[in-house]
């Protein structure tokens, strides 16, 4: 029987919606830490096709674990309830508006914001919000600021607490929408951003000065659509690569682009400005995507890098800072859009099934150009690894990094609070899940709002 290497494996789905109390912990929990760990992923309903599914495609499920005053009180995962999701559980569907057409599965991210927590995809998708306890509420448009869909990957302002946006949506042809979410969550600006084609964005990044955009080669194709590709993106050879800056409050015709050698990047890590009047943007470079494979990022490992960007318009400068595979870089978001010395990446395989991670997570000093490499035990793999700070005032890299660990000799999943001055030392606490948490994308700690 035909299947999928994205259905097998911890890839393959869970089909049961947990809710575990008083979880078992070994070692110590932080007593600062209050407030819940989530992560999103593709998780399947009903069996799909193996020979078309896409692994992007999945329904989304989010995986929470609350802690509290030193406890781990609760684990629970829940389903997103698109229109789909209920029909096939048998529900009502959830209120609020969609994008005709484009209700699938918000299975990218999930994220608080103003005291709510939403699950967010891209290319389409409208946001779902959550309750506290990770029940669907309903799509969310923002009282209709959203035309479409949002992005996966919105960037937090530090100082401001604006979400910054890039979106895309085949509807709107090669135009991006740039959009500003203040922190009431209310959209104060959204632009419209001609690209080169209609392109494909995961992600961005910001500085103090600068939104930056990818124009990278995987784009939407036409024909693959008709064809009823779930996914419909590939690799285009001639497609210039570029990345632009657009001025943050300017107008949408003010971006400045500079050629990059061709590539695709999912993820930034971070950006800031220089003295100089341009930028530095650290990314996880892919010199492919879909180019030969279709159902999943599996072409080679990708690198971690440095691109100078001289904000004239000059080609970006291309800097290997570590050509080990990694993905999933992160960093002390403190210091999002300000110039960081720590960042974190989990360690890719050296083959093309890229996104079956390691059991290796990474610490990168950039200070001092150094790193820490924390191993797991054999069989292990982890998920992207998320910092959470001390306290608001501790200095950058004090905190804890907290990430999930699958074992794939029990199929057991747990969540691991390292030191985050420690990584490669014994773990601050293992907290231990009654079910496997399947591999998937992206999540966050969500402190309590007290």
């Amino acid at each position: 029987m035909e299947t999928s290497q994205y259905l097998s494996g911890n890839y393959a789905p869970v089909e049961t919606e947990v809710t575990a109390t008083n979880l078992t912990v070994i070692g110590s929990l932080p007593p600062e830490l209050n407030g819940r760990f989530l992560r999103n992923g593709p998780n399947p309903v009903a069996a799909p096709e193996p020979s078309t599914y896409h692994w992007f495609t999945g329904d989304g499920m989010v995986h929470g674990i609350r802690l509290s005053d030193g406890r781990a009180d609760w684990y629970r995962n829940r389903w997103v309830r698109s229109g789909d999701v209920a029909q096939a559980l048998g529900e009502q569907p959830r209120p609020g508006p969609t994008n005709e057409g484009m209700d699938f599965a918000a299975n990218t991210n999930v994220i608080g914001h103003a005291a709510r927590t939403f699950a967010i995809v891209e290319a389409g998708g409208v946001p779902y919000e959550l309750d506290y306890e990770l029940e669907t509420i309903g799509a969310c448009q923002f009282n209709g600021a959203l035309t479409a869909g949002y992005t996966a990957h919105p960037k937090r302002d530090p100082e401001t607490d604006e979400l910054f946006a890039i979106s895309y949506f085949w509807g709107w042809g090669n135009d991006m929408e740039v959009t500003v979410m203040d922190p009431s969550a209310h959209i104060t600006s959204s632009r419209r951003v001609a690209f080169g084609g209609p392109s494909s964005v995961h992600d961005t990044a910001i500085t103090e000065k600068w939104i930056v955009l990818l124009d990278l080669p995987v784009l939407l194709d036409f024909e693959m659509a008709g064809q009823g590709s779930s996914f419909p993106y590939r690799w285009f050879d001639d497609h210039p690569a570029r990345v632009g800056l657009l001025p943050r409050h300017g107008d949408s015709t003010d971006v400045v682009w500079h050629d990059v050698s061709p590539c695709y990047v999912f993820h930034t890590m971070n950006a800031y400005d220089t003295d100089s009047g341009g930028i530095v943007v650290d990314v996880v470079r892919h010199n492919s995507m879909f180019r030969t494979i279709y159902n999943g990022p599996a072409e080679g490992p990708p690198t971690f890098e440095r691109w100078h960007i001289d904000g004239l318009g000059g080609p970006v400068k291309e800097e290997r800072l570590d050509d080990r595979g990694q993905e999933f870089p992160r960093i002390d978001e403190r210091r999002l859009g300000r110039q960081h010395r720590i960042g974190y990446a989990v360690a890719a395989r050296e083959k093309t099934d890229i996104v079956g991670m390691e059991s290796e997570l990474i610490r990168h000093d950039l200070l001092a150009n150094t790193s820490t490499v924390r191993k797991f035990r054999s069989g292990a793999t982890i998920g992207e690894a998320v910092f959470v700070p001390r306290s608001a005032t501790s200095q950058e890299g004090d905190g804890w990094v907290m990430t999930l660990v699958h074992q794939a000799g029990t199929d057991t999943s747990d969540l691991y609070v390292l030191n985050a001055q420690d990584i490669d030392g014994e773990p601050q606490a293992i907290v231990q899940l009654p079910q496997r948490v399947p591999a998937g994308f992206h999540g966050n700690w969500i402190p309590d709002v007290i």
